[in-house]
């Protein structure tokens, strides 16, 4: 049970889902509910009838969000939770799960967890993210305005994070850090599932080096808008002190206004790109200073994969756990991260070192394969555990 269709993996949920159920399709089978608020990808349920037996996608529609959102408000859940909460849409997973019977339900994120929490079969909840903790963060940097809504969901969110916790048999999430901030008593119960990158796509790639810097991700995420402001804003300005030409690639679907208005000769922001490897080839270095949000980075995994040296936020870096020094470089104020930068710029040995660095250790740590692995066994001693 997924709040989004998992393809094509512009968002770290959809990735996380997509590589999950592709891995786990080798041993079961896979029996897909997807909720989508908006047109699904063209090739997408063609892409996800390789792996699933049956591939059920429902949209949601804005009237349906809307008295979702507004039913929440009311009865004190989160209004994430609202938002993807449809009793129509509800009936129909009903059917579903009366007709196939399935002997496992997965659901990933709580904001779908409505949908089967009821039910008495073996279930697994990835609260992959703390929701909280990143609502928590946002409350600082949001509009004066909007901090009571954000202060509310971030209650909201603690309640439900803790009040959900009983509903599943097993739960797992990306890192320790967030295992540690789930408001719940037994949270050392959760199972840690880190994402994985897939090493075979994300290979080291030779390519003339157009940019210095390259970021990437969903442009419309506000912890990666705020960290693109951060780079462009706080960074930049000090970078060009010492190298006035340097060129930084913005890479990524979905761009706001506030990051389209970056662009500028020093700066060229993409949108859309088809093959991100691309990006990551033409480019010297990573760069990830992340100030909100919680997770895994994928990005960072899919740039140290293809062996570019990275220079991070010790935010960015708390779940990915690289030795800093080693296998990533972290920044802490802007002038630690143009020291990171113009080393890296000015001392190519120093570049390729951490780079190899960087691919030993995801190559050593963070194969989908052998995590899925992870999660595979998880699912089936959970069968056989009593509810």
């Amino acid at each position: 049970m997924l709040s989004r269709v998992p393809y094509p993996l512009i968002k770290g949920d959809k990735l996380r889902a997509y590589h999950h159920i592709r891995e786990l399709s080798r041993k079961h089978e896979i029996i897909l509910c997807a909720l989508s608020d908006e047109t699904p990808h063209p090739q997408a349920l063609s892409e996800l009838e390789k792996y699933c037996s049956q591939v059920h996608i429902f949209r949601l529609s804005k009237t349906r969000i809307f008295l979702g959102l507004v039913q929440a408000f009311f009865n004190r859940k989160p209004l994430q939770v609202g938002y993807f909460c449809d009793s129509k849409i509800k009936n129909r997973v009903k059917q579903i799960i009366d007709a196939v019977k399935p002997e496992h339900i997965f659901c990933q994120l709580i904001r779908v967890s409505e949908y089967v929490k009821e039910y008495n079969i073996p279930k697994t909840l990835d609260y992959q993210d703390v929701f909280s903790k990143g609502v928590g963060r946002r409350i600082k940097t949001v509009p004066y305005i909007l901090k009571p809504l954000f202060g509310m969901e971030y209650r909201r969110l603690l309640r439900y994070e803790r009040e959900i916790f009983g509903c599943f048999n097993h739960k797992i999430i990306i890192s320790k850090p967030d295992r540690d901030l789930i408001p719940h008593k037994d949270n050392q119960l959760i199972h840690v599932v880190p994402n994985g990158v897939d090493l075979a796509y994300f290979s080291p790639r030779t390519a003339e080096k157009e940019y210095d810097l390259v970021f990437t991700g969903n442009m419309a995420y506000p912890p990666n808008v705020n960290a693109v402001m951060f780079l462009v804003k706080e960074i930049l300005p000090q970078l060009r002190k010492h190298k006035p030409e340097i060129k930084i690639l913005i890479a990524g679907a979905h761009p706001v206004r506030p990051i389209r208005c970056l662009q500028s000769e020093n700066v060229h922001v993409t949108g859309w790109v088809e093959d991100l490897r691309d990006c990551y080839a033409r480019s010297k270095i990573f760069i990830a200073p992340m100030q909100i949000g919680t997770g895994l980075q994928n990005k960072l995994l899919e740039a140290m994969a293809m062996q570019l040296p990275c220079v991070s936020s010790d935010l960015a870096n708390r779940a990915l756990c690289a030795q800093n020094g080693r296998e990533i470089l972290l920044g802490f104020e802007p002038e630690e991260y143009v020291g990171h930068i113009l080393n890296l710029l000015n001392d190519n040995a120093f570049a390729d070192e951490i780079a190899r660095n960087g691919s030993r250790f995801v190559k050593e740590n963070y194969n989908w394969e052998s995590l899925t692995t992870q999660l595979d066994q998880i699912i089936t001693g959970c069968d056989k555990a009593n509810f």
